[in-house]
């Protein structure tokens, strides 16, 4: 891994001096690292989101029977279920809608309740199977930053089939990844880093990577169980406790500019839009 780390960064400082391969960030926009992943899957590891995203759905539930007095005594749970501690918890989802940096996300038309997610995650940087927690370090190539948008109504209206989200978290630009990759050699310790997410310019979460349940390693070593891991997999952190809009009674509104920063990594941007007004601005 070191070696590799060295060959590109020798190739940085070769190139950062000649015109045609370097330019100031203000002259170019960052596409996402990985345009295409081969796989994305999204954990949910941090216990505030566990605990307190419940609560979200049934505050939703709650509007739309009309039972606002029901809204008002919705607490978070008060443990993480058994399940979360036992196991690395994810989905697999759409990793052809995959954006990056300062792009606008579109937000579908079936959905009125837009939410960001904070995470930040991992690119493997080699394939593997049945790899132990001991050395899965030496598949993680480095870490970014992640928002998971999330359709919450929609969202909340296909849980109750039971299975993973679908339209929820699936539509174009859902997924949005930047603005860069920070090698894994230049964070030695992902696991106490700041969290903030930022909308309008207001902070609306203050946080940190500590407190996972389960480590990047163990997501890999788990997964790796019998499955063959690509090169260039993304591996999600889940939200972080009080990271979304779900667990904060906060919704985005249309134009709304959403700024996650994750410390050491940098800071992913990110504008909304309602589908109707991107279509009558066309």
């Amino acid at each position: 891994m070191k070696a590799r780390s060295d060959t590109v960064r020798l190739a940085v400082e070769r190139g950062s001096a000649d015109p045609e391969l370097s330019f100031p960030l203000d002259q170019i926009r960052l596409l996402a690292p990985v345009p295409e992943p081969p796989q994305m899957r999204d954990f949910s590891v941090f216990p505030g989101h566990i605990r307190s995203a419940p609560a979200g759905m049934r505050r939703i539930a709650a509007r739309k029977s009309g039972d606002e007095t029901a809204v008002a005594a919705i607490r978070p749970q008060d443990d993480v279920p058994d399940v979360y501690k036992e196991r690395p918890i994810y989905y697999i989802t759409n990793r052809f809608s995959v954006t990056g940096m300062d792009a606008n996300v579109v937000w579908p038309d079936y959905s009125t309740l837009m939410d960001f997610e904070l995470e930040f995650g991992v690119f493997l940087s080699k394939p593997g199977r049945n790899i132990g927690v001991a050395k899965a370090r030496e598949h993680i190539f480095g870490y970014t930053i992640y928002n998971d948008f999330s359709a919450r109504d929609t969202q909340f209206e296909e849980m109750q089939g039971m299975l993973g989200p679908a339209k929820g978290k699936s539509f174009d630009a859902g997924n949005v990844l930047g603005p860069w990759i920070v090698t894994a050699d230049e964070i030695p310790d992902p696991y106490h880093l700041a969290m903030t997410a930022r909308v309008n310019g207001e902070v609306w979460t203050n946080s940190t990577s500590s407190g996972m349940l389960h480590s990047f390693e163990e997501m890999i070593a788990y997964v790796s169980r019998g499955e063959t891991l690509r090169a260039g997999e993304f591996f999600g952190s889940g939200t972080v406790g009080g990271g979304c809009g779900l667990e904060l009674d906060r919704w985005l509104k249309h134009g709304d500019v959403v700024e996650l920063e994750v410390g050491s990594i940098g800071i992913l941007r990110n504008r909304v839009l309602r589908e109707e007004t991107s279509w009558s601005a066309s």
